[in-house]
């Protein structure tokens, strides 16, 4: 048997192993990573690879299951397509992000065919949804930056890049990334940038999305949201969204609790796309986790931003309950 032969068989072994005591025992990651002596992303890359190379397969087949019976709830409630990730009461907040992370990966996957262009939001959420992609063969396709990511701190071009590279290779996609600031200065600069031809040509790819893949910011998300803490506010910026009542943003166009978001100051100086630009995409995949995330995720169904939402079973009953 040669060395890569060895190799081979004992990374099957030990994503084997990992995937029993994930799947099987339900240890969290942490606790497989003590016992296999190795760290918590290894044992990541294990799980990744017993879901690609087929060790493991997973099925969701009772039509009466839980999370069955609140998706159709939800859909009948809010008049959206809601993808419920079932877990248990235990798990942590990253843990429970990267779970639903998963399961937007791979419905992702299922939605993009040639031809097609998906807008893509940098962020901590998507940042995750980019890892858990599911190859798949496309021609034609686009895949095109949402918003700016660069501040004073950085350019925000390798973070933004990296995200967006995942779904291209992912999808063998064109990648068009949008080099300017997810805010500007002056709301003057912004419109004049805008009637730049390097930047409408991005801006023309956005207007022919078909499909929007998105997280939601909130200052209050135990996962911290990265427009609220990479530099991209100062004080006077906080202190104006408290006074103009956001509770969330959505590719750092923020918005209030019953989904306004049009006059709230900072949008003058945001790179996003208005949320009225944004409804006209078909579909709007919105992924979103952890109990800080209900105020946020019922404001953007509020503004009709969102056709498909795949969000963890708690969040999913407090939706439901409060509905």
């Amino acid at each position: 048997m040669s060395a890569d032969d060895g190799r081979r068989i004992a990374k099957t072994t030990a994503a084997l192993t990992a995937a029993k005591l994930y799947y099987l025992q339900d240890m969290t990651m942490d606790a497989i990573a003590a016992e296999l002596s190795t760290s918590r992303s290894s044992v990541s890359r294990l799980l990744a690879h017993a879901r690609k190379t087929g060790l493991v397969d997973i099925r969701v087949n009772s039509p009466f299951e839980r999370a069955g019976q609140l998706e159709e709830r939800l859909r009948s409630r809010f008049r959206i397509a809601a993808h419920v990730v079932p877990m248990s009461g235990i798990v942590n907040e990253v843990e429970r992000l990267e779970r639903v992370a998963l399961t937007a990966g791979r419905l992702v996957s299922q939605f993009v065919e040639s031809n097609m262009v998906v807008g893509v939001a940098w962020g901590s959420t998507i940042g995750m949804v980019s890892r858990t992609l599911v190859p798949k063969e496309t021609h034609g396709t686009t895949v095109v930056q949402l918003n700016g990511a660069g501040n004073v701190q950085t350019s925000g071009l390798e973070y933004s890049s990296e995200i967006l590279q995942r779904f291209g290779r992912a999808f063998g996609a064109q990648v068009e990334q949008f080099p300017v600031p997810a805010f500007f200065d002056d709301p003057d600069t912004r419109a004049a940038m805008w009637r730049e031809r390097s930047t409408r040509r991005v801006l023309s790819f956005q207007s022919k999305m078909d499909i929007a893949v998105f997280g939601l910011g909130s200052p209050q998300s135990e996962v911290p949201s990265r427009v609220y803490v990479g530099g991209y506010l100062n004080r006077d910026d906080y202190r104006s969204l408290r006074e103009d009542g956001v509770i969330g943003d959505l590719a750092t166009v923020f918005f209030r609790a019953d989904g306004s978001w049009r006059d709230i100051r900072l949008n003058a100086r945001s790179t996003g796309p208005g949320l009225d630009r944004l409804r006209r995409v078909p579909r709007r995949v919105c992924v979103v986790s952890g109990a800080a995330k209900e105020g946020p995720l019922r404001a953007a169904i509020a503004a009709g931003a969102v056709t498909d939402v795949v969000l963890d079973e708690s969040l999913a009953r407090m939706l439901d309950e409060a509905a």
